[in-house]
């Protein structure tokens, strides 16, 4: 009796499940569409030259400011819920904490993020009738420049970092996902801690960190849709050797 109550408290995950495999796989295509446009040409280093870029594409401009990142975070939104679903049995606490830590950062990203501004101050720059509209519209620039790659931007990194560790915690804890999965998730949230903008280190952790989100977004994708189609939570993960030292107390 208990085990088709819990069969069929799982089954209202369902849906969650399968849209959060959906957008773990998304966000997946939308970091390989922006990675060729960002190395395609020189990064822009002044608010001239993002008004150049904006005004000869912008397409480009509006990409390499990532705008795909808004996309990708609100899509992160619906992979940590799926998570947070499949993984409460394990860790109800850590796992709310997880995903309000990640709620928060993907909100303070979504805020910091100026690229549609800059589009809107590329325009002004080039209709400028008169030099002091110009520098009006360069000190503006700088102004978005410094919001989006600022206090905001940091701690939303930072905070998403920990939410990513937490989760992967949980999973070598539990029969839901594999132990890999879990290793992996660990290796891509150190990774994230420096924040991209810190300079060649923050640029260097951050590219390093897409191999381990890849491979972590594929091994959920895969089990939430696995989990979306009726798998027992249990089945093809591994169990954590009894006696053995984990990395959450239990709930």
């Amino acid at each position: 009796m208990n085990k088709a109550i819990g069969r069929a408290a799982e089954s209202n995950w369902r849906t969650l499940y399968m849209a959060g495999g959906i957008a773990a796989v998304t966000v997946l295509v939308l970091v390989a569409v922006q990675m060729p446009v960002f190395f395609s040409r020189p990064f822009p280093s002044t608010v001239s030259e993002w008004f150049d870029l904006f005004r000869a594409s912008p397409l480009v401009g509006l990409i390499n400011m990532d705008v795909l990142m808004l996309v990708d975070n609100a899509l992160l939104a619906v992979v940590f819920l799926a998570l947070y679903a499949a993984l409460r049995p394990a860790s109800p606490s850590w796992m709310a904490m997880a995903v309000v830590l990640a709620l928060v950062s993907i909100t303070t990203y979504l805020a910091s993020n100026t690229a549609f501004q800059m589009l809107s101050l590329s325009e002004r720059y080039a209709n400028a009738a008169t030099e002091a509209e110009k520098l009006s519209a360069l000190a503006a620039g700088e102004a978005m420049i410094a919001t989006w790659q600022g206090s905001a931007f940091n701690a939303s990194y930072v905070l998403s970092a920990v939410s990513i560790l937490i989760t992967a915690a949980v999973m070598l804890r539990s029969r839901v996902f594999s132990r890999w999965t879990g290793y992996v998730g660990l290796a891509f949230g150190t990774l994230s801690l420096v924040p991209a903008s810190a300079g060649r280190i923050g640029l260097a952790f951050s590219l390093l960190s897409l191999i381990p989100m890849a491979v972590w977004l594929v091994l959920i994708a895969w089990r939430l849709r696995r989990l979306g189609r009726g798998a027992e939570p249990g089945e093809g993960a591994s169990v954590a050797p009894a006696g053995r030292l984990e990395p959450l107390p239990q709930q």
